[in-house]
């Protein structure tokens, strides 16, 4: 075993605690959004070819009522789950009830502030680890990302260390960034790279990891941090996601914690569904069927020219309403769901016919 497993099984003795941290953006907000075009405007004029794939769509940034649901779906799996940390750029959802459960980070409270405003969340997600109180243990979700099945924190902390999900099918094995390339696959190749150059022996293997629940470990990131400080410098440089500098979170972590004995990984089949996909219906329909049985799951906003309100959009808060009707603690008696509106009526009464396996 890896004395860094051998550490983090003692730091879990004293502190069992496994906390849950969001990234939140509501992408209609006029505010909001009247400061990310101008800041795109900027950024371009100087850097118009640095876009990654699908860096500025608005299914990147759009709020389709996810968290709500995925805050039910926490507190339903994982009802002993330790403090959720909520990180806005300054915004609160309006549904959102105050809590010591919770607690909302802005990002002036987390960022520097000569590197605000940020639309990357890969520049957003470097500065997890840094946020005051933060357990040791605790599992990163994007609010697209849900629990679907009970929650064993054993699973997820092993003793082999921390759980990381593959994906199966291989990706290009490139040498170097591309700039068509998806940010996931470029960030495969800066792992490659950098892992490559400081561990001679490392073997890369061109896969990517699943879009999932990510437990991490606080002490193991500061170690990253100060292994790769170029690394972390570079990705607190962006302001849109760039191909130049992918994320390090969702690839370089999990390789080099695997690398170094700190994760084991898992054998999984992860069910995404893809709002935008021409089997969409299908899709959800495979999720109502596995809900509860699947440990987690992806709902991924493919719908970049879909108009706010469209159909294949409000499919998204209908069917996680079918799932999980119950509000959370985290929610306001005041402000429930309004399933009033014609378009999201009409879905539901479609989800009325999906089927529930037992």
């Amino acid at each position: 075993m890896h004395q860094g497993v051998g550490a983090m099984l003692m730091a879990a003795s004293v502190d069992e605690r496994v906390d849950i941290v969001y990234l939140w953006v509501n992408g209609a907000d006029p505010v909001w959004r009247h400061k990310r075009q101008l800041a795109f405007l900027r950024w371009a004029a100087q850097q118009e070819d640095d876009l990654a794939r699908y860096g500025n769509v608005a299914g990147r940034y759009r709020d389709n009522g996810e968290l709500r649901f995925n805050l039910r779906a926490l507190e339903k799996f994982y009802p002993g789950h330790g403090h959720v940390y909520l990180v806005t750029d300054g915004q609160v959802p309006d549904w959102l009830q105050a809590s010591d459960a919770l607690t909302l980070i802005d990002h002036r409270d987390l960022m520097p502030a000569h590197a605000l405003p940020v639309f990357d969340s890969g520049h957003i997600e470097s500065y997890l680890h840094h946020i005051p109180g933060l357990a040791e243990r605790f599992i990163y979700l994007n609010d697209d990302v849900f629990f679907g099945a009970d929650v064993d924190p054993a699973l997820w902390f092993g003793d082999e260390g921390v759980a990381v999900f593959k994906e199966t099918l291989a990706v290009p094995d490139y040498d170097a960034l591309q700039p068509n390339e998806t940010a996931l696959v470029n960030a495969s190749v800066l792992s490659k790279q950098w892992l490559a150059q400081r561990y001679p022996q490392y073997r890369h293997a061109p896969r990517i990891f699943a879009h999932s629940p990510r437990p991490m470990l606080k002490s193991v990131l500061h170690e990253l941090e100060q292994a790769a400080p170029e690394l972390f410098h570079q990705v607190r440089q962006t302001i849109f996601r760039s191909w130049r500098v992918p994320p390090l979170l969702p690839d370089l972590v999990p390789r080099w914690m695997l690398h170094t004995g700190r994760a084991a990984i898992l054998g999984l089949d992860p069910l995404y569904v893809s709002s935008g996909a021409p089997d969409a219906e299908q899709q959800f329909q495979t999720l109502v069927d596995e809900f509860g049985k699947i440990l987690f799951f992806c709902i991924n906003d493919t719908s970049d020219d879909a108009q706010d309100g469209a159909e294949e959009l409000q499919r998204i808060a209908a069917t996680l309403h079918r799932l999980l009707p119950n509000p959370s603690s985290f929610e306001r008696r005041d402000c429930s769901i309004d399933a009033t509106d014609a378009a999201c009526s009409a879905i539901l009464e479609q989800t009325d016919e999906l089927t529930f396996s037992a």
